[in-house]
């Protein structure tokens, strides 16, 4: 499984994109969310 070492995280008032990258620039994840789904998100990603 690839390891997440960069992290894209484009603001805006109600949804936001998130990318991420392995070490060599390849796309992971990609993802909208509402503003609410934000912080829950990137809790479980760690895990």
């Amino acid at each position: 499984m690839n390891k997440i070492t960069t992290i894209g995280l484009d603001l805006a008032k109600h949804l936001f994109h998130v990318v991420c990258c392995d070490q060599r620039g390849k796309l992971i994840k990609k993802r909208m969310l509402r503003r609410s789904q934000v912080l829950p998100y990137f809790a479980n990603l760690a895990a």
